[in-house]
């Protein structure tokens, strides 16, 4: 049981990984300082909002994974 919870660990850390790094950047450099209200306030479609959602269920399922192979270990 402790080994496939331990695979399924870094399986969904390397989706959550892949996932964050999939996404598109919010600002670029300095420009993005005075330019970025209009991103801000713009609705994110698409991929952009399908990678951010997938992110967020990656980071629950790492959170709750971590915490039962931590009180099985303890």
């Amino acid at each position: 049981m402790r080994i496939a919870l331990n695979v399924l660990l870094i399986i969904v850390s390397l989706g959550m990984i892949a996932s964050v790094l999939f996404q598109s950047s919010k600002s670029a450099g300095l420009s993005g300082v005075f330019g970025g209200a209009q991103t801000f306030f713009s609705k994110k479609k698409g991929l952009d909002d399908f990678l951010a959602k997938l992110t967020v269920v990656f980071a629950v399922l790492f959170v709750i994974l971590a915490i039962v192979l931590t009180s099985f270990y303890s």
